[in-house]
């Protein structure tokens, strides 16, 4: 699916796009082959209305605008983060697609699978969604054959031939602007539109953000403390990518009162991209108080820290190296939902008190 072309639909979200533009890779993340399950055997209850919801209804997109004539009830997904808000709604999708990365051994993760039992739909279960893979794109065959009444992609890097060829299967929500750039509230409120409950959709926004808000209420040793958030892996030797404003993780941080440092916002302003590549040659240019990245295990971090050149980083140089090894983490901050962020909270805001307890001077 968690992002500009990836090594694999991997990287998207939580790897190093690369810089090839061959492959606008459908979804964002997911690594490992499979099949699909088949079409659920039954399918949950019919989603309820919100008071006042009335179809038909049309979403604007990145690629037009999409009518959906009566309130969907075969939802399908694609890309992450849809099927979230879907489950995070009540309504249990027909189809979803496999968690590849960062899931666990049934293709989901933490907070999906608390959903979905809550939703009497755990998988293994008859209510249970098909699921389909997405390492090589967007499984039209799989999707198809669960003759869906609306496909689900507000946060996606679906292309215009993606789009047209779902469109052939059922009316299509696509991203409204920016590739993978859909804000968690923005893709909330689309699908909460799309699926005929726009009021419940504000409700899970007020709540969620609520969450947030007295979790990182508890570290007030972040609040103002610049950042940077971005790749770093030594063994490439190609420098840094750092993530921009339009990318969901530096907005979470900005959510709870963060700031993205100035090198960043100034040399990314007008950017409709979610990252950008920077030289490792110019890596001592890269000032915030906090450094945040990802990393496929400790080694790795280390490697960073001993990098004649990403060494030279001012936040690392500092201590203030925040290093996640432990790809489900990474997941639920990069393809950031109303089920993920709660999830994550506890665990991610201390490794970030942690960092800004060892910064240096703040960056003015």
């Amino acid at each position: 699916m968690a992002f500009a072309v990836f090594p694999s639909t991997i990287s998207r979200t939580i790897g190093r796009p690369l810089r090839a533009t061959a492959v606008l890779l459908a979804a964002v993340g997911l690594v490992l082959t499979g099949c699909s399950t088949g079409p659920a055997a039954t399918t949950a209850e019919a989603p309820a209305q919100s008071a006042g919801a009335a179809f038909p209804l049309t979403i604007k997109h990145a690629f037009g605008e999409t009518t959906i004539k009566e309130q969907p009830q075969r939802v399908v997904t694609v890309s992450w983060v849809n099927d979230d808000v879907a489950l995070a709604l009540g309504v249990v999708p027909a189809g979803v697609p496999k968690n590849e990365w960062g899931g666990n051994a049934q293709g989901s993760t933490p907070w999906k699978d608390a959903a979905l039992n809550k939703l009497g739909a755990g998988f293994g279960s008859a209510k249970a969604p098909a699921q389909y893979s997405e390492a090589d794109g967007i499984n039209f065959t799989e999707i198809a054959k669960l003759n869906p009444d609306v496909i689900l992609g507000a946060y996606s890097g679906l292309t215009a031939e993606d789009y047209k060829k779902l469109s052939e299967i059922a009316p299509v929500v696509a991203q409204p602007k920016v590739a993978y750039g859909t804000s968690w509230q923005d893709s909330t409120a689309i699908i909460g539109k799309a699926l005929g409950k726009e009021a419940e959709a504000a409700e899970l926004i007020a709540d969620t953000e609520a969450t947030i808000q007295a979790k990182a209420a508890q570290y007030p040793q972040l609040a103002g403390k610049s950042f940077i958030y971005g790749n770093l892996e030594p063994a490439k030797g190609d420098g840094v990518n750092v993530y921009t404003a339009n990318d969901n993780r530096p907005r979470f941080l900005s959510e709870i009162g963060m700031k993205l440092a100035p090198v960043v916002a100034d040399n990314t302003q007008g950017s409709k991209e979610f990252f950008i590549p920077w030289s490792a040659e110019k890596a001592n240019e890269l000032t915030s108080d906090l450094f945040v990245t990802w990393v496929p295990d400790a080694q790795t971090a280390e490697s960073i820290k001993t990098d004649p050149l990403l060494g030279q980083i001012p936040a690392i140089k500092s201590g203030a190296l925040v290093a996640d090894s432990d790809n489900t983490l990474t997941l639920s901050i990069s393809a950031s939902s109303p089920l993920s962020l709660p999830w994550a909270l506890d665990t991610f805001l201390p490794q970030l008190a942690t960092a800004a307890g060892k910064a240096a001077a703040p960056v003015k």
